[in-house]
């Protein structure tokens, strides 16, 4: 008999390792705009406006770039032990932690899926001021909440069964005939909380924040051409096909990328229907038909395993799906060595 999935409410916060949090933080909080609930010698909790758990995002001060960890919010302390069950009768490998192993966290499990991503679950957080209408706080960029994660897996349809089994609804696919590229799966009523997409991995492709408004988007690029940081724009702004998001990706002083997103739709009801794109339509990835940079399709994060070494990347079997998947829509062209996308602070 199988176990029962846990019910999970939402993404939730991720942790991110980083070479030089004062680097860090500049990019968060003083570019971004996120706020910091706590700080500690080697870590920085952040939050946005509309948050009210202790926070959504984790940077911790490491040797090398990575993806320590992705959280979900489960609906009660009960589904702790509900996700606890389920993984172990999948015979993953899975470590129960105690309230304040994460600062602001109560207890959770953490597992390894089957993916290999370090994945949390979690019900107990800190609560603290939620600032919606501390508009004397915002600036014209104002980033209201974390929105969803974005993973590169060498077999999606794997992941996609994952996921649902989980309970997860399906909103968008990227397919054709014989092959699922893309999916974008969700618990709350919007677009996702997880998107899979195909390429080497398992690696982070993003981590998504969303405003309200588009002009808090546009913001965004004017604030960082004004500091002559324009560098950290890797992709947009632009239209989504594929969630009718309006996005801008950047990346970190790390190279982690962050995208942040408006626009998307409700998906609340049961009878959702999931959208499908042939991964031929080009609308899917740029609606108003804009080129993709190739470090979009080609780089990622490290990911972190349960033990907290880099997992190994593995890729796509099929030589079919190998050939054309590339990152996070289907179709892309492999990047020549030395010629993804370039970092570097300022400040």
């Amino acid at each position: 008999m199988n176990a029962q999935a846990p019910d999970i409410v939402r993404a939730a916060y991720a942790e991110l390792v980083v070479t030089d949090l004062a680097a860090a933080r500049w990019f968060y909080v003083d570019v971004l705009g996120l706020v910091v609930t706590a700080e500690e010698p080697d870590a920085l909790y952040l939050r946005a406006f509309e948050e009210y758990l202790h926070h959504s995002l984790v940077l911790r001060t490491g040797s090398a770039p990575a993806l320590a960890r992705l959280a979900y919010r489960v609906r009660s302390p009960r589904e702790v032990d509900t996700a606890e069950a389920y993984f172990r009768a999948l015979d993953l490998p899975t470590e129960r932690v105690a309230a304040g192993a994460t600062r602001g966290i109560g207890e959770a499990v953490r597992v390894e899926d089957p993916m290999g991503f370090c994945v949390e679950f979690f019900y107990e957080a800190t609560h603290v001021e939620r600032f919606t209408q501390a508009y004397h706080r915002h600036g014209g960029n104002a980033i209201a909440r974390i929105d969803h994660f974005n993973v590169m897996v060498p077999d999606v349809q794997a992941a996609n069964d994952h996921y649902t089994g989980l309970g997860f609804g399906v909103s968008e696919q990227i397919e054709d005939a014989e092959h699922l590229y893309a999916a974008w799966l969700y618990r709350k009523s919007t677009v996702h909380d997880i998107a899979l997409t195909g390429g080497d991995g398992p690696r982070l492709h993003h981590v998504a924040f969303a405003t309200n408004e588009r002009h808090q988007v546009l913001h965004i690029c004017d604030v960082l051409g004004s500091l002559r940081a324009e560098h950290h724009i890797e992709r947009g702004p632009g239209r989504h096909g594929v969630s009718n998001a309006f996005y801008l990706y950047l990346r970190d002083p790390d190279g982690h990328r962050i995208e942040i997103y408006t626009s998307d739709y409700y998906t609340g009801d049961p009878d959702n229907p999931t959208i499908h794109w042939d991964v031929h339509d080009n609308r899917r990835r740029s609606y108003w038909g804009h080129a993709v940079v190739p470090s979009w399709y080609s780089e990622g994060s490290t990911v972190l395993g349960l033990d907290g070494t880099p997992q190994p990347l593995t890729s796509p079997t099929d030589p079919g799906e190998a050939a054309v998947t590339i990152g996070a829509d289907g179709f892309g062209e492999r990047v020549p060595d030395g010629e993804g996308f370039k970092l570097g602070h300022q400040s």
